[in-house]
């Protein structure tokens, strides 16, 4: 490698943003329940903060202004990225599109259908659309995560990435599981796993892109 192939673009400082978002989806989870009076974390699913009538959608907002479109944009770059630089095989790459679709598919339809009712039964169309949402994002997720994992056990310059979808799995899983495992007063607890999951993963990603995937390149 040549120095000039080792200096960062722009597109490599874009990784920041797969932190700024984790931050900002960070700080919504843990600072919209303070406009939410009676909301209780333990319980309550992390979507009711955004539903339609909760009180705290103005502050979940606000502080998730970042998350919205920087899950979005750090994704969008590292498939750019990985695409321009033909990084690792083509599954790895089928993996990373994947994860895109499904932060695109997460952002828009989200925005599109988001809970009518705070804590409700899913009833009305609304809250119906909002699931057919979150079993793509949950499909893609892991169809993707699970390319990344074998490309990982095949490939050892992409070990480290492996590893670290296999976290974003197992925690994906720890959190479906429990959700419906434990009593409903401690669903949010187990929901939340389900959830940082994906944020978590998509800075892991963020960090890959800023190091240029360590100049590894098949």
């Amino acid at each position: 490698m040549s120095n000039v192939d080792n200096k960062k673009k722009l597109i490599n400082w874009l990784g920041f943003i797969g932190i700024i978002q984790l931050i900002s989806y960070t700080a919504a989870i843990i600072f919209s329940p303070m406009a939410f009076p009676g909301y209780d974390w333990k319980s309550m699913a992390a979507s009711d903060l955004s539903a339609m009538d909760a009180p705290s959608r103005m502050l979940w907002d606000q502080l998730s202004a970042f998350y919205n479109v920087g899950s979005v944009v750090c994704s969008t770059c590292v498939s750019i990225y990985v695409s321009d630089k033909k990084v690792s095989t083509k599954l790895f790459r089928l993996g990373i599109y994947l994860f895109t679709i499904m932060n695109w598919i997460s952002n828009v339809g989200y925005k599109m259908f988001p809970l009518s009712d705070s804590g409700k039964e899913i009833a009305g169309f609304q809250e119906i659309m909002h699931m057919v949402i979150t079993a793509a994002v949950v499909l893609l997720s892991i169809v993707s995560l699970v390319l990344l994992i074998i490309v990982g056990c095949k490939k050892k310059k992409m070990r480290g990435i492996g590893i670290w979808a296999i976290v974003a799995l197992l925690t994906m899983f720890v959190g479906a599981i429990g959700s419906g495992a434990v009593p409903k007063e401690y669903f949010g607890i187990f929901e939340r796993f389900s959830t940082f999951s994906a944020v978590g993963f998509n800075a892991v990603l963020g960090v890959y892109l800023f190091k240029g995937f360590n100049n590894q390149e098949s």
